[in-house]
Order: structure tokens, then sequence, then C-alpha cells
């Protein structure tokens, strides 16, 4: 009896371990002199029940083998809580990552546009209702056959660019608002175990990464966390901006000095210009957020919600200095699949 209760303690220990440093790692703030890719057009895949939150594909880091697409996937959300995305912010001659996280209400995100109700500022794909999540179906895949919690609000959007990193130029320039900044001083939760192993297994795939599908993954979103099966999937649409191969390795991209990792945290908080400009609010007469340019098309009972996405992403840059601006294009007319 001692010896199955301390090889659990052990297990729980290990995993507790385990669960802390991988979390650790990402908010600490991994750190590279070029940028990530722009993010991918793609589809959402429908949500497969009550409780399932949205949390959006991102570009991470290997340092063998450089940036790789982690896909967008549903995950099953701690009662009362939202998600915060990570996202990459230029600033100290280098790009450094800004942990994503679970709290009570949503936090800086660099102003990125990741699609599917998180356009930049705050996130209008559902709310939660006392214990139940309520899923607003203008801007998420939601089939009314599995999940009864939806209603339908139209949301305008100001950012309109597929860019995937903050600050510097070319980046989204975007600072945090007097309320995000009180929302990041609240209490967080890291990732969930499943979104870790889901983070875990993307790296073990070589079609992920960008060098391999540049700015294209075959495996953009996934119906559920860790699930890469073939009827789970929903491959890239198309990159969302010209891909430009970095001139240096993975590993001279590198940047791991904790003076670095510092200062990126001290532009985290807000408490350094370096690599920002100044945010200026959506006009009032916009929606709550500000977010997200959908339609009333609804993704009824099946298919796939195409993320919007419209202008190429700037080019990374080897060096130390910001990097050059992206040029514009007119955006594409948005679709929706799936209806």
């Amino acid at each position: 009896m001692k010896r199955s209760l301390m090889h659990w303690v052990l297990l729980s220990v290990l995993i507790m371990t385990f669960s802390a440093a991988s979390f650790g790692q990402i908010a600490v703030g991994i750190s590279v002199r070029i940028g990530p890719p722009a993010l991918p057009v793609y589809a959402q895949p429908i949500c497969p029940g009550p409780g399932f939150l949205w949390t959006p594909g991102y570009w991470a880091w290997n340092d063998d083998g450089g940036y790789y697409w982690v896909p967008g996937t549903w995950v099953m959300a701690p009662v009362g809580m939202l998600w915060t995305p990570g996202y990459w912010g230029w600033g100290g001659g280098f790009y450094a990552w800004h942990a994503g996280y679970w709290g009570p209400h949503i936090g800086f995100y660099g102003g990125i546009n990741y699609g599917f109700g998180y356009g930049g500022v705050g996130f209008v794909g559902g709310e939660w209702r006392g214990g139940g999540f309520y899923y607003n179906r203008s801007v998420t895949n939601v089939s009314v056959t599995n999940v009864t919690n939806v209603y339908n609000k139209t949301v305008i959007v100001n950012n309109t660019t597929t860019t995937s990193f903050n600050g510097g130029t070319g980046g989204v320039q975007a600072r945090p608002t007097a309320q995000e900044q009180a929302y990041a001083n609240e209490p967080h939760t890291a990732p969930l175990a499943a979104q870790t192993q889901h983070e875990h297994l993307a790296a073990q795939n070589k079609q992920n990464f960008a060098s391999e599908n540049h700015g294209r993954p075959a495996i953009a979103a996934t119906a559920r966390a860790g699930d890469f099966s073939s009827h789970s999937v929903v491959g890239a649409r198309a990159a969302g901006g010209e891909y430009h191969a970095p001139a240096m390795s993975p590993k001279e991209a590198r940047v791991a000095t904790p003076a670095n990792h510092a200062a990126m945290g001290n532009a985290n908080h807000g408490n350094s210009n370096e690599g920002f400009r100044p945010f200026t609010p959506p006009a009032k007469n916009n929606s709550t957020a500000g977010n997200q340019s959908h339609n009333n098309s609804n993704s009824g009972n099946g298919g796939s919600h195409t993320q919007p996405q419209f202008h190429p992403a700037p080019k990374s840059t080897p060096h130390s200095s910001p990097p050059p601006p992206h040029k514009q294009s007119a955006p594409p007319k948005e679709e929706h699949r799936g209806k």
C-alpha cells in the first residue's frame, strides 16, 4: 500500500515538474534574431462540443529546425477561464515569445489578428454565462446539433493583416491598454497539459516547419488538441505572405542571454517603449472588443470557417535590426465554408 502510494506521489511530482518547466521555458521567453512567417490562411474545424474553447495556431521555435507551426485547436477549457494567446514581440534587437495563459479575462496578445474571435484586442468568439460557455456563431464554427448555447453578434475588425509579431518596423503597432494591463496582473494558469502535448507533437512533424512548408502548413488546425489523425486535421489554404528563407541557421539565430530575457519581460508588461509605438484604441462605435471581421453567414451543421487573412507578412531579417516594412496588397474577399 505504501509502495503504491509512493509511486503515485512520485508520478505526480514528475508531471507537475514537467508542466512547470514547459510553461517556464515559454513564459521566460524564447528570443531569436529572425522574425516568424506570416499567419497562414486556414479554416476552423467544427467545435467538438460544449465547453471547448478555440486556441489559435501560432509559430513556435525549435533550436534545430527554426519556426514550426502549432495548429490551432479546440481545447476543453477550465470553467470560467479564457485563453489569452501568446505572441512574438520585437524589442532590443530580437524577437521574443510571450506565453499564452488562462485567466478570467483576455489580456494583451500583441494586437495580432489570429482570427476566429481573436482579432487583436480581446475575444469575441463567445463568453461564459454562469457555468456554461456560449458561442458567437458569427465568428466560430459551431453546429447547433452538438452545441445549443449559441448567439449571433456581428463584430468589426480594425486590424486586417497576417503579421505574426508585435513591434518594430513591419510589426503590429499595438500597446497594452490600461484594461489589458490590469488583466495581465490577474492570477493566471499555465497552458493545459493537452496544449503542451499538442505543441510537442507538432514539433515532431517535419512538415510543420516553415523551412519545409514555406508558411503554408499541411496541418494548420485540428478538431481536438493532440489529435493529428486524418479526419481531424485541416490544411492551410494559403500562406499569409511571401516566405523568405532565413540567412542564418536556427542555432545562429537563437538568443539566450538573461539580459535579453529581462528586457523583453519588461516590454511584455508595458514598462518599456523599446520596439513599440503608441496604440490607438478602436473607435467607440465599434464592437466591444473591436475584433474579428465576419459576416453573418454561419457554419451551421458542419464544415469549417475560413480565417480572414489579408496582407503579406513582413520579410524576416537575419540581423538584430528592425525588419523592413512589408508591401501591402488589397484584401481578398472573405470566404466561409461548410454552411
